[in-house]
């Protein structure tokens, strides 16, 4: 009994080794749908968490909102703690445009009748980046609140141009529309911040 159990055992845990020799319909018959769902596809694009429900406009406004709020505060965080010129001038420009962003948000969200509560705090993984930001060496900070700016505003962008293309309410589908150009500049002059960090070419002070 106990050799049935550890074989059985083996089974399981060999369930996502495709190598293994096992045929499908055996290996979907063994694993549970917790096994199944915890199991990696053999393609890593398949792997990637569906953005279906971001045309929903409450997890929209959700990552909108989330998203201002790292944005202001890492914001806040490179004008106390950056040396450089072009960082301090990009981050107070942030600051001031995601105040906008956010309370334009708010006023599409009461525009369009739909009932949204928005984050007050940011979320765990926008909170680790902030964290991340504040314990960085003083000499690697700029360049890694530039690399947080890219990343941060290649998100917002994605999360944008898929609601204004598939968004579920008129209002703010207006809103992310209008909205995502803006970001797009904003994400090209953190492009322009990162490169002159990553070349050591002085980028990111001729667009001063």
């Amino acid at each position: 009994m106990t050799r049935h159990f550890l074989v059985v055992g083996a089974a399981v845990a060999a369930l996502s080794l495709a190598a293994c020799g096992q045929k499908a319909d055996e290996t979907k018959g063994a694993a549970t749908p917790a096994e199944q769902a915890a199991t990696p596809d053999a393609n890593p694009a398949a792997t990637v968490p569906t953005l279906a429900d971001e045309t929903k406009a409450g997890v929209f406004a959700t990552k909108m909102a989330d998203n201002d709020m790292f944005e202001i505060e890492a914001a806040k965080l490179a004008a106390s703690r950056s040396t450089n010129p072009s960082v301090k001038k990009f981050a107070m420009m942030m600051e001031t445009a995601h105040k906008k962003t956010s309370d334009g948000l708010k006023s599409a969200i009461s525009a369009s009748g739909a009932t949204i509560t928005l984050p007050t705090m940011l979320s765990k993984d926008m909170q680790d980046e902030l964290d991340d930001l504040s314990k960085a060496d003083p000499k690697d900070f700029d360049k890694e609140y530039a690399d947080a700016m890219v990343d941060a505003h290649q998100s917002a962008l994605n999360l944008l141009q898929r609601y204004a293309q598939d968004g579920d309410t008129p209002t703010l589908k207006t809103f992310a529309a209008e909205t995502a150009p803006k970001v797009q500049e904003h994400l090209n002059m953190a492009e322009g911040l990162k490169k002159g960090f990553e070349t050591g070419e002085n980028v990111a002070k001729a667009r001063q």
